[in-house]
């Protein structure tokens, strides 16, 4: 029997105002093409139903979107604070720490990765180019797929097995970034810059989060799925 992956999405509405749930080909494509099966999963589920959810989900992809509510890491928001989704924060953010509790795999992308490090208990830039001096560029103007920027990655790290070496060159589409790991978490991947780019759990089996887009890049470098291999490897067991 295939694994089960819960892949998390975005609210929208279509042009007949039609609400709705969006999650990109890219992420569910990777998840089938590890051998998976992805479900996109519900917006406004609570409680009980996200504690049964994560019982029968075997792992959990936290994919991009929009700002996470700092009100959720103990800010204000400031003026260059972006759209947020209130819904899809409160159920990821239960259903985030019913993974963590039940320590299921989690591979976290983009948004994703800065969820998981507000529920782990660390902080957010809510705005890399006002609050960081010196960054690079982080929102690029290349094609998706393109691997704009350096980063270097943490030697035994999780991502230097996946990858084989210990410097990558990743795309790169956010204006917000974790500021501070969350205790336990391991920082593993950084820019030039200083922009921390992806973090792995030391008290977990298998928690990964990483800042750029690899769902974009995976077709066109292939080695980059291993980040979805390796998630889809480790999901249903120890």
């Amino acid at each position: 029997m295939r694994k089960l992956i819960g892949v998390t999405g975005s609210l929208y509405s279509s042009r007949s105002g039609v609400e709705g749930i969006f999650a990109g080909d890219d992420y569910t494509a990777a998840i089938v093409e590890a051998g998976a099966l992805p479900m996109v999963l519900p917006i406004g589920l609570q409680d009980e139903a996200v504690e049964s959810l994560a019982d029968q989900l075997d792992g959990l992809l936290l994919t991009g979107g929009v700002d996470l509510d700092p009100a959720y890491f103990g800010e204000e928001p400031i003026p260059q604070l972006g759209e947020v989704s209130p819904a899809r924060d409160e159920m990821e953010w239960q259903l985030t720490e019913a993974f963590l509790a039940r320590d299921k795999p989690i591979f976290a992308i983009c948004r994703g990765i800065q969820v998981v490090n507000a529920v782990a208990g660390g902080t957010l830039y809510q705005d890399l180019h006002t609050q960081k001096r010196g960054v690079l560029q982080h929102t690029q103007r290349a094609p998706r797929w393109h691997a704009s920027h350096e980063v270097a990655l943490a030697a035994g790290s999780k991502l230097a097995a996946i990858f084989g070496t210990e410097r990558i060159r990743v795309n790169s589409f956010h204006h917000q970034a974790i500021r501070e790991a969350a205790p336990g978490f391991l920082v593993t991947a950084v820019a030039q810059d200083g922009v921390i780019e992806a973090v792995e759990s030391v008290r977990h089996h298998y928690v990964v989060g990483v800042q750029w887009h690899p769902e974009n890049m995976w077709r066109h470098q292939p080695i980059v799925h291993n980040l979805f291999q390796t998630f889809v490897d480790n999901c249903g067991g120890k």
